[in-house]
């Protein structure tokens, strides 16, 4: 059975992005058929895979109703590009029929090809954010370990029980974990103390250490693995995808 997951947090900066490519990565070394599909128009997760200049996008599909189009990244891991013009949906379908459907409906026919697909979310709580939570069976929140990143988290768990009401009976929070993480520093330590008391035992035990490895390899357009696979970056999202494959 295909589990849909939305990588979500309204602020930007936390490593949404970054964990999306490479918890992908890291979950298609792991033999699963791996699916990444960019809503975000800024395009990070699209060009932090090295894919430039495409001729269509996740925008066309949904202004056309049009098959998602999906690019090959390697044996395991597939991408639907996100574009500029996406920025441009959201009024384009304001008065649209089953508008907070229209990726579900895209994701039908094809998501049963996949283990496991991952939406990378723009740091927005809009129309594109709540077309990628209707069909995901769970969330994973990214908080980077610093004040203004935790004083969000209310907001998102209020969006999260919205949509549970309103659209995704079902939807649920897999897990919360700690990006540019500095072990050392007493404010990183508190904020996870924190976090901890709001999400108990979804707080994964596995933080991702502050590594420039990540920020090179997205530059370069390929994943941790690729680039730096000794590397703590590495370490630590491996050690992360082993907590979301015990979860399962």
């Amino acid at each position: 059975m295909t589990k849909i997951i939305s990588i979500l947090n309204h602020k930007g900066g936390t490593g949404k992005t970054t964990s999306t490519i490479n918890i992908g990565a890291c979950l298609a070394r792991a033999d699963k058929k791996v699916l990444l599909i960019d809503i975000d128009p800024q395009t990070n997760l699209t060009e932090g895979l090295g894919v430039y200049d495409i001729e269509r996008s996740i925008y066309d599909s949904l202004r056309e109703n049009t098959p998602l189009p999906i690019l090959k990244i390697n044996d395991n891991l597939d991408l639907v590009p996100s574009s500029l013009d996406l920025v441009a949906i959201e009024m384009e379908l304001i008065s649209a029929h089953a508008r907070e459907l229209k990726i579900k409906m895209l994701l039908d026919p094809i998501k049963d090809q996949y283990d496991y697909i991952l939406f990378d979310c723009p740091p927005s709580l809009g129309l594109l954010t709540i077309n990628a939570l209707v069909p995901s069976n769970s969330v994973l929140i990214p908080l980077q370990a610093e004040y203004f990143a935790y004083r969000g988290v209310d907001r998102m768990v209020g969006i999260i029980n919205d949509m549970r009401e309103y659209f995704n009976p079902d939807l649920d929070v897999e897990g919360v974990f700690l990006t540019k993480y500095k072990p050392n520093l007493i404010l990183g330590r508190n904020i996870k103390d924190e976090i901890e008391k709001v999400f108990e035992d979804k707080l994964f035990n596995t933080y991702v250490r502050e590594n420039v490895s990540l920020a090179e390899a997205q530059t370069l357009g390929v994943d941790i693995f690729t680039h730096a696979p000794d590397s703590n970056g590495a370490k630590d999202y491996q050690n992360l995808v082993n907590e979301i494959l015990n979860i399962g």
